[in-house]
């Protein structure tokens, strides 16, 4: 198992906290600080860089992932100074993608092309809405006509560029929606990630539920409702999902996703980044100090990490599973038994097709636009 990894190939996250404002539905490790010390953040990403590549030797890197938080309040030079620790650390794939992800203020749109010119190739963008009211209800400080001139400059600057779209708001209906998504792929975009509102614990969207002062929330069947159009919409539009919430035309994907669906390596840096990196043959859980400060400090006295344990092949075949049944072509069995060998996933997911919830073709085992609906359960069925 030692060369599992491989099938997923080897990513790096990096973790910028800071946003302008806080929004009521994200649980994100994210704050709002008016004063950063980027000299002393771009040491401790350097510092960090190297260390983690000392762990894992010299390897090729496929993907790097700026997330947030929100990355575009960064400056150019410090990104910059970031890939140039990356690429003195490991080497790049010739085609390697760099992602940043950016909210479309005009104030971060200026930034975008000296972001291209240290190296990033791809841009995700936190549109999540595209009408005024629902924007300010998501606590979104851009317009739509603010998202929509920066996603412009983002289109002339990038190769590739991905936005975010959230569904299932208050009060809206699956017209609502049709007409949102249908304006959404006429802008000729590449990537989108839709994700239904969630309401998670330790939100001010939460609290408010709590208190019944968050209305018009779609139920269950308005919701499956609206999952289910937008897949036939995204599938006419040649934009189908290669993942429950994520779609692409072909060639299109993100490609840094893919490291952790198929179970590959990767490095998180960054306050309360996770990292996935198998050393010494063993696969290892690693994750940062959560405060920024704290971290700061951490990774001055020697590391950021505040975990670092080893996976036991039961909890490694669990995560491949939990990662690898979100995506379209779901899991190898065989590669699961190599990892458990006591999990033979066919006998045990013979029930769920029976039921046509998943298929297996081969040894790739997936579900079903059915399963899809009911994922979190088949994934249940099938953890050891």
């Amino acid at each position: 198992m030692a060369e599992d990894w491989h099938a997923g190939g080897f990513g790096l996250y990096l973790h910028w906290p800071f946003c302008e404002a806080k929004c009521p539905y994200c649980d994100f490790n994210s704050h709002v600080s008016r004063e950063i010390d980027e000299a002393r953040w771009g040491a401790a990403f350097e510092a960090e860089i190297a260390r983690t590549a000392r762990r894992t030797g010299p390897r090729q890197l496929d993907t790097i992932f700026f997330g947030g938080g929100t990355p575009s309040l960064m400056s150019p030079d410090l990104v910059a100074r970031i890939l140039d620790a990356t690429r003195r650390a490991w080497t790049l794939a010739p085609d390697a993608e760099i992602t940043l992800e950016a909210n479309p203020r005009s104030v971060e749109a200026g930034r975008f092309r000296g972001y291209a010119e240290a190296g990033v190739n791809r841009l995700s963008m936190g549109l999540q809405a595209l009408n005024d009211r629902d924007l300010h209800r998501l606590g979104r400080l851009h317009s739509v006509a603010e998202a929509r001139a920066a996603y412009d400059t983002a289109r002339a600057v990038f190769p590739r560029v991905s936005f975010d779209l959230i569904y299932a708001r208050q009060d809206q209906s699956v017209p609502d929606w049709e007409r949102e998504l249908n304006e959404a792929l006429a802008m000729a975009v590449d990537h989108l990630s839709l994700y239904q509102l969630t309401l998670e614990q330790g939100t001010a969207f939460w609290d408010r539920a709590r208190r019944g002062t968050l209305p018009g929330l779609p139920d269950e069947d308005l919701s499956a409702d609206m999952y289910e159009r937008t897949q036939e919409i995204c599938d006419a539009a040649g934009r189908p999902a290669y993942e429950v919430s994520n779609h692409a035309v072909p060639g299109g994907e993100s490609r840094h996703n893919l490291v952790y669906w198929r179970g590959g390596d990767y490095a998180g840096i960054g306050p309360g980044a996770h990292g996935r990196l198998t050393l010494d043959g063993t696969r290892r859980a690693v994750a940062a100090w959560r405060n920024p400060g704290a971290w700061l400090e951490h990774v001055e006295d020697g590391t950021g990490d505040r975990v670092d344990d080893p996976l036991s092949p039961q909890d490694h075949v669990g995560e491949y599973i939990m990662m690898g049944m979100r995506v379209l072509d779901g899991i190898d069995v065989d590669r699961a038994r190599a990892i458990a060998p006591e999990l033979d996933l066919t006998a045990r997911s013979r029930d769920l097709q029976d039921l046509g919830l998943v298929t297996q073709t081969g040894s790739r085992l997936s579900a079903t636009p059915q399963g899809r609906l009911v994922l979190n359960g088949v994934i249940a069925e099938l953890l050891p």
